[in-house]
């Protein structure tokens, strides 16, 4: 049964940005560079007619290629943080991308996807970071901010169940238009 998800690839340089913040966290588990992405729509554990019928209607997905950049750190969890991540600047391109993907799997039978979408990329996975800790991480990057980059395709990837972090396998790529 594949756990998957659709999402975007980070390119190299933007990687390398990223993961200069890596680092200077009690208790942060950091993600790998080649795991990093920005996920679109998280799909779940599913049999694989299911996993089929998902990667059918999302080739269906017709939207012009555009441009993203990262802005800003930022926790999440709250008063118990649970990851630090890197912000996504919610281009329209990108929240209707996102929401035609959550339209085409609730249309093959999918449950919604019950948080609002954020886009980000997931830097570090805490366990026991205090929010103190998290709030000098977070100062002490200052403002963080990368260069435009385009989004020039999506991609259904998979993942075996563990605590998070990949590895993802793409199992398909859907290009964008343009």
């Amino acid at each position: 049964m594949p756990r998957l998800f659709t999402g975007i690839e980070i390119p190299a340089g933007v990687g390398e940005a990223l993961d200069r913040l890596r680092g200077g966290l009690p208790g942060a588990r950091w993600i790998d560079r080649e795991n990093y992405h920005v996920t679109l729509r998280f799909i779940g554990d599913v049999d694989d007619v299911a996993a089929q019928e998902a990667a059918y209607v999302l080739g269906q997905v017709r939207r012009p290629a555009f441009d993203l950049h990262f802005d800003g750190l930022a926790a999440f969890g709250g008063r118990k943080p649970r990851a630090v991540v890197a912000n996504v600047t919610a281009e329209q391109a990108l929240i209707d991308l996102q929401a035609e993907q959550e339209r085409l799997m609730r249309r093959i039978g999918l449950a919604p996807e019950p948080r609002k979408y954020i886009p980000h990329v997931t830097l570090a996975r805490l366990r026991n970071s205090s929010s103190l800790d998290v709030a000098d991480y977070l100062s002490a990057r200052g403002y963080f901010r990368t260069a435009p980059f385009t989004v020039s395709r999506f991609v259904l990837f998979s993942s075996r169940a563990s605590t998070g972090g990949g590895p993802y396998v793409a199992e398909a790529l859907y290009p964008l238009i343009g």
